[in-house]
């Protein structure tokens, strides 16, 4: 979900011109260009989410062409399964090289390939080359969404203004994987299953040059550096300092502490800290429920409603639905709870003003994706409307949305410059999960049954639904015990 590797206060110290009027800070563009560069990559990481899971619909289709079957085990997985793997591994690795590099020419390298790595998959003749080439599009596809986090930081200045474009992220990258069953089961309607891609390709194609002619650089050091090459430094505003310079040869980091921050600061702060730990569990479940998704619902609507397996697809529209109805939630309730607790805190310190993130996570977590869950599982009957049932998606896509936004915010704030390494410990979970739960689905709903193989999701969500109110409870001690949280700079 977020970016794995930025450190924003590391980033911020790196970031600071000397006049405040400076067009090419990215805090201080135009708010049309902000919003122009925000939503663009937001686009981008919802059309990314169309490739992962976008075949789900047509699994007959592939498992008839490639001779496999899931009647044993759920080989058709496989593809999904190798696309969250790439999506989990690249970032840890092509996200740091493109901080020290700028994130606009690898962004639209990284963007060049991916479309090139779905061509193969539209004209794949056998399995292996199908399941290679969707691992593919994963790594790139998730260096692509996980920049997205990067951007806000680099473009939005102030925690306030940092909360609608990250709930416009969350919507864009969960939409994205919810609604790619159905623009799938709407492309292979009539069609042979390749149409699936073809119709991807086509959107990949047309998006690519407003990609390329839209998307500028938003990494500061990059553009300090860039400007220093080219010789233009100003006398007034926006001059670069010697201080500045000395700053920004010091931020050059070796090969070693490139793997201390990339890869072993995460995992270290998913084994040490029981916030990381809980937060990556709960945001996990909540991403992989939209996966898993995929796999049950064709399950239970075709043998309880005689749904054929493309139909079955338009059914996720209800998650999309909850997932809008999560981001309307934090946009009218959450962000402006937040906006108004920093503009009291300004007048009186709130020393709990990070656990405000989490207040709307509690009830959407016990009653979206826990509720959601029983009430999915219990309505599974062929005697009760398949209408009743998509309440309960609505209601998972509704917690989904509002649970990783709060989370992610919430660690923002919460851990400073070891923000990046904490988020990329929750980032590599939920693509782990979202790799991998899917493949237990169809043992689950058929020696469970329906109704009680959503419960056990359900009361696993119950149980990590505590994570926020212990956060609530105790967040301020827990921050003050925490040594990357003291210290967080």
């Amino acid at each position: 979900m977020v970016n794995a590797t930025t450190e924003a206060a590391e980033t911020a110290s790196v970031s600071r011109f000397d006049g405040t009027n400076d067009t090419d800070i990215p805090f201080q563009w135009a708010r049309s260009k902000k919003w122009t560069v925000t939503l663009l990559a937001c686009y981008v990481t919802f059309v990314v989410g169309l490739n992962a899971t976008g075949l789900t619909s047509i699994v007959d289709e592939t498992n008839a062409f490639f001779h496999t079957s899931d009647k044993t085990f759920p080989e058709s997985v496989w593809p999904v399964t190798a696309w969250n793997t790439g999506a989990a591994v690249a970032p840890m690795i092509i996200l740091p090289i493109m901080e020290e590099f700028g994130f606009r020419v690898g962004y639209l390298v990284t963007y060049t390939l991916f479309l090139l790595f779905v061509i193969p998959q539209a004209v794949a003749r056998d399995l292996p080359t199908f399941i290679l080439f969707r691992f593919f599009a994963g790594c790139c596809g998730g260096v692509l969404q996980d920049t997205m986090d990067a951007i806000i930081a680099d473009i939005w200045e102030t925690a306030v203004e940092r909360s609608l474009p990250v709930s416009c992220y969350v919507l864009a990258l969960l939409a994205g994987v919810s609604i790619g069953p159905v623009i799938g089961a709407a492309s292979a309607q009539g069609h042979d299953w390749r149409w699936v891609f073809y119709v991807q390709l086509i959107i990949y194609g047309i998006s690519a040059p407003v990609v390329y002619l839209l998307l500028s650089e938003t990494r500061h050091a990059i553009i300090l550096r860039t400007r220093r090459r080219k010789g233009s430094r100003r006398s007034h505003q926006g001059i670069m300092t010697m201080r500045m310079e000395a700053q920004q040869d010091a931020d050059k980091v070796t090969a070693k502490e490139f793997c201390n921050i990339a890869l072993i600061r995460p995992f270290k702060l998913l084994v040490t800290e029981a916030v990381v730990l809980s937060f990556t569990l709960l945001s996990s479940l909540s991403y992989a429920l939209l996966f898993l998704a995929t796999q049950s619902v064709p399950q239970v609507y075709e043998e309880l409603y005689d749904l054929r397996e493309t139909s079955t697809g338009f059914v996720q529209g209800a998650i999309v639905i909850g997932e809008v109805l999560g981001f309307v939630t934090c946009g009218a309730i959450q962000d402006p709870l937040y906006a108004r607790a920093v503009a009291k805190s300004q007048k009186s310190p709130n020393h709990n003003l990070p656990e405000v993130r989490l207040y709307l996570a509690i009830p959407c977590s016990f009653l979206g994706l826990a509720g959601g869950l029983f009430l999915y599982g219990w309505t599974s009957y062929g005697a009760i409307s398949f209408w009743v049932p998509c309440v309960g998606l609505l209601l998972i896509g509704l917690g989904s949305v509002v649970v990783m936004q709060a989370i992610m915010m919430y660690i923002t704030d919460s851990y400073g410059k070891y923000a990046g390494s904490a988020s990329a410990a929750v980032c590599f979970g939920e693509n782990i999960f979202a790799a991998f739960l899917p493949l237990a689905s169809q043992s689950m709903y058929t020696n469970l049954g329906f109704h009680w193989a959503s419960s056990l999701l359900a009361f696993v969500a119950l149980a990590l639904s505590c994570a926020p109110v212990a956060n609530i409870w105790k967040g301020r001690a827990i921050r003050e015990r925490s040594p990357f949280m003291s210290e967080k700079g």
